[in-house]
């Protein structure tokens, strides 16, 4: 007699077991949409398991049982998340956004069950108040006082009432953020023109026409041309097109984004989500939402933040108006009888710019290919840190067009791991950013975790006769994005709690790599052009230095006009946080300020998505890359200054005082470890010609 066993074959989740990949990047080709939920729930379980250990050991609260395990817990639940909210920004999917949506609840009450956790919050605040007579070192001390105060602004001191009314606006503003964030992403895939007469591209370089060619195409369009409100084909179009109608059409479909009265509006998410910061900072004991945030930053208060922007605001509007007043010169005198707005502006300021110094923005793309950029900022972080990248084959990817790169020392030894995902696609949001699968971590074993870190871009798309080939502005951002990148490869910080720096100091690893990007000299050096390899002629890098101050106004102004929205936004009391009407607010708050009509912010309030497109994101923050600019212009004049812009011993200072050190002392003093001094003003304007 024989048994017939019938059993179902246990799926195996790729995150719950070792991932058996190269340098043990996460298995992209093995993950699928099914794993992402049955892993959160797991992790969850292993963090509260992990959580219950500590509560329940009877020992007297140290720092080796209770902040120790604390700061080492949740590793499982942070591996998911990285992925899953790395991939969802980078290649959204309906059924990833679904899984996205039902679990956001859960880690929110998961988050909060911890921060408001008495057990756990008595035996850290034992540990805090026993600093003074303790023997710490300065990071056990500042784990210790980081722990403290993410507990406390976490609601660990408020009393039951309040604890569950936090719980609920938590959880409202985290689905807030993704609707903000849905809409967005949909009102940018949404819009485009379509042009079918070649007579209407008129003034468009043959790359731009190209472009929109293959934009057609891929539109199932073929024969005619296709723009879309994605910045590296708008731009161009608004730049160089004659039609004055069809770039006002494109234009306007970019800043009415959000706007146009339909199910993708963001005004009432934008209410929804000002009102619940409001009232989480009330509870919390805030004056408002952007003094809860501004606390832990370098600022520290609102009042220093709009100190700043106040002291760079009126001489940038004065350049601002200037440029506007030529602009309007140019066209009275060929004739034109309007006033310019909004949707003129890149078209007359290059016009302008060729007038005035023959440089034409086109003349610059075919030495900015992308493989060339690319392998400029390989070189100078070779010159720099003695870094080297070998390209990876073997290695799992989570979209077919991301590429990855083993990062090796000088020695040979390895750095990390380094992801590079370039082009626009319907399933990825807009802009550029750095972000990582793994962080640096220091185990308990003695053995060190390598970080895994991701540049995702959204850059000029190669055509069929062309490769890439990048404006200045995405040229330099590619630079920009990988000082995030070396921030994250280099870190050496012992404690996971450490990791983070202040959202305003952030930005200084990233905006100093800019500066090499425009230095004349090491453009002789990495802009080539992508057909005969000759470097980049001297009269037009004498061009571009001469114009290096032209249309200043206009891109400070435009910045600073969003950097002041978010603060206006942030900075309503309680009495004024119900905001009746999200158009009348933003127009009350640039009127105030003077904001010339034929500028708008740098971005209006229904797409400001660093602001509202996550729980936190950079509300209350956008001021930090102006802030951060202070540093990375004064930082930048080490190099200067000692003659060498590749000086190796600068560089391995500011290696190791700033970009080794994440969070782990006060982030003035890693500056003047590195510099020296605290920073002036004075070479951030010079460098925007406000001085």
């Amino acid at each position: 007699m024989s048994l017939m066993v019938s059993c179902e074959k246990k799926v195996e989740n790729p995150f719950l077991m070792p991932y058996n990949t190269p340098f043990d990047v996460p298995p992209f080709d093995k993950i699928k949409i099914e794993h992402y939920e049955p892993a959160i729930l797991e992790g969850i379980k292993q963090n509260l398991t992990e959580i219950d250990a500590i509560t329940s050991n009877t020992e007297a609260p140290t720092f080796e049982n209770t902040i120790i395990p604390l700061d080492c817990s949740g590793e499982t639940l942070e591996k998911v998340l990285l992925v899953m909210s790395n991939i969802g920004e980078a290649y959204k999917t309906d059924s990833l956004q679904e899984v996205i949506k039902k679990v956001s609840p859960m880690l929110s009450k998961h988050r909060d069950d911890i921060s408001m956790n008495a057990k756990l919050f008595e035996r850290v605040k034992v540990v805090y108040e026993g600093i003074a007579t303790g023997s710490y070192t300065p990071e056990q001390k500042l784990l210790i006082e980081n722990k403290y105060k993410g507990f406390v602004r976490g609601g660990a001191n408020l009393n039951p009432e309040q604890q569950e009314k936090l719980r609920q606006i938590n959880q409202e503003m985290a689905m807030a953020a993704i609707q903000f964030g849905e809409n967005l992403l949909a009102e940018t895939n949404g819009y485009k023109i379509v042009i079918e007469n070649k007579e209407d591209l008129v003034g468009l370089p043959e790359s731009v026409i190209a472009m929109g060619a293959a934009d057609a195409k891929d539109n199932g369009l073929e024969g005619k041309w296709v723009y879309t409100v994605q910045k590296p084909s708008m731009l161009p179009f608004l730049t160089y097109s004659q039609n004055r109608d069809l770039r006002e059409k494109l234009y306007s479909g970019y800043y009415m984004r959000g706007n146009n009265g339909n199910a993708n509006d963001n005004k009432e998410v934008i209410k929804k989500i000002v009102d619940l910061r409001q009232q989480k900072a009330e509870i919390l004991g805030y004056p408002t939402h952007a003094h809860f945030v501004v606390d832990v930053n370098m600022a520290k208060t609102p009042d220093k933040v709009y100190e700043l922007l106040n002291q760079l605001w009126t001489p940038a509007l004065k350049v601002a108006k200037a440029e506007r007043n030529e602009m309007q010169k140019m066209i009275d005198a060929e004739g034109g009888k309007f006033k310019l707005s909004a949707a003129d502006w890149w078209y007359y300021a290059e016009k302008v710019r060729k007038a005035k110094f023959d440089l034409d923005e086109e003349m610059l793309r075919p030495y900015l290919s992308l493989e060339g950029v690319k392998q400029g900022i390989f070189n100078l972080t070779e010159k720099l840190y003695g870094l080297k990248y070998k390209k990876l084959t073997d290695i799992p990817t989570y979209h077919p067009e991301a590429e990855a790169y083993e990062v090796l020392e000088a020695d040979g030894k390895h750095l990390g791991i380094l992801y590079l995902d370039f082009f626009p696609r319907a399933s990825k949001s807009g802009g550029a950013w750095c972000t990582g699968f793994r962080d640096y971590k220091e185990k308990t074993d003695g053995t060190v975790q390598t970080p895994i870190v991701s540049i995702v871009c959204n850059f000029t798309k190669p055509t069929e006769s062309t490769p890439s080939l990048l404006s200045y502005d995405e040229a330099e951002t590619f630079f920009h994005e990988f000082g995030h990148a070396l921030h994250g490869l280099f870190s050496k910080v012992k404690y996971h709690g450490l990791q983070n720096v202040p959202q305003d100091f952030v930005e200084l690893p990233s905006q100093i790599m800019e500066h090499w990007a425009s230095n004349p000299l090491y453009l002789k050096e990495y802009a080539k052009h992508y057909q005969t390899g000759e470097p980049m002629p001297d009269a037009l890098i004498a061009k571009m230095e001469a114009s290096g101050h032209f249309n200043q106004g206009f891109a400070t102004t435009e910045f600073l006009a969003a950097s002041i929205l978010d603060m206006d936004f942030h900075t309503l009391t309680a009495d004024k946080a119900k905001i009746g009407d999200v158009v009348a607010f933003e127009k009350e708050s640039m009127d105030k300020v003077g904001l010339i009509p034929e500028i708008w912010p740098r971005y209006r309030s229904t797409y400001f998505n660093h602001i509202f497109g996550d729980v936190m994101g950079y509300s209350s923050g956008y001021y930090a890359y102006i802030w951060a600019e202070v540093l990375d212009s004064d930082a930048f004049e080490a190099f200067k200054e000692s003659g060498d812009i590749y000086n190796k011993e600068i560089a391995t200072k500011f290696r190791s005082c700033v970009l080794e050190k994440g969070g782990s002392k006060d982030a003035m003093e890693l500056y003047t470890d590195f510099r020296g001094k605290e920073p002036s003003i004075e070479p951030l304007l010079k460098n925007r010609g406000l001085k």
